[in-house]
């Protein structure tokens, strides 16, 4: 459920069993640290130090602060994001669930268009599957039967995360305030039909300038997509933000994040799924804001 603050203009999450211990100043303060960077092309401190008290609800209370701001903007949404899908990373951050993120549309580059550095701060890559949806999926009891008879076709994905925090130098709190790390994606221009392909057993290489540096397999993410988007469904729901036809759902790495460079070509090829490439500009545009 959720707890509307008049006061600051947004709705902060609260679930059974937690507490709030950020102030809704302290909130906005921590979403207006990470605003700026959007604006000055500069890296922030962790914000971590304004709200890391409060854990995950309060982290979530300022990631909804700047999507009801981005979505006051004019920027509109197109799906969302999963992240720490691999058990080790959750053990890294010391958690035990994956987080998730907005996807807004003007995040989506197309595959043959060359990403724009000057939108990035210090990109990475992960090689995902994404589901795009043909059925709203409402319930906060969601299974993966569901989900699968929701998913119209998949597609393979590259998912460029970035981080608004210097040096990478993030916590839980940090990455899920900072909308999950979100930067950009790009997606495969194929669809297959879910009933093509095995999520949990396809394969993934992904390669960097035609040289492998990640591989992993549909089972890495949380088990398989599938779980991985039911956990999703169920999460958003309960959030206040149901997945809707049409929605795309980047549903987690299926091996190790790369970074990249300028003039970098990373292709990522998927069992039964397909081939996506994502080619990096050889120097950053223009100008200072992301």
């Amino acid at each position: 459920m959720f707890d509307y603050l008049p006061e600051h203009g947004f709705r902060r999450p609260v679930w059974e069993g937690t507490t709030v211990t950020a102030s809704g100043q302290a909130v906005a303060e921590a979403a207006e640290r990470l605003w700026r960077v959007y604006e000055t092309g500069v890296a922030c401190d962790p914000v971590r130090d304004l709200v890391g008290g409060g854990g995950l609800v309060d982290a979530y209370s300022v990631q909804e602060y700047n999507t009801r701001r981005w979505l006051d903007a004019g920027r509109r949404l197109a799906g969302r994001k999963i992240g720490l899908t691999s058990v080790a990373v959750q053990a890294q951050l010391g958690v035990d669930q994956p987080d998730y993120g907005m996807l807004f549309a003007d995040m989506a580059v197309d595959e043959g268009a060359e990403v724009a550095l000057g939108r990035l701060l210090q990109p990475k890559v992960e090689a995902e599957i994404a589901f795009v949806l043909g059925r709203d999926l409402p319930e906060p009891d969601t299974t993966a039967a569901e989900v699968m008879r929701a998913v119209e076709f998949a597609l393979p994905a590259i998912e460029i995360v970035d981080s608004r925090v210097r040096d990478w130098k993030i916590s839980i709190v940090d990455t899920v305030a900072d909308n999950a790390s979100s930067g950009l994606y790009v997606l495969g221009s194929r669809p297959v039909s879910l009933s093509g392909f095995d999520p949990v057993m396809c394969g993934m290489v992904l390669e960097r300038r035609g040289e492998p540096v990640s591989t992993g397999a549909g089972r890495a993410c949380l088990g398989s997509p599938v779980s991985a988007a039911a956990w999703l469904a169920r999460t958003m729901a309960s959030a206040g933000w149901p997945l809707s036809a049409g929605d795309v759902v980047l549903t987690g790495a299926l091996g190790p994040m790369v970074a990249v460079e300028p003039g970098d070509v990373v292709e990522a090829r998927i069992s039964g799924v397909g081939t996506v490439t994502a080619a990096f500009a050889s120097a950053p545009s223009e100008g200072g804001s992301l």
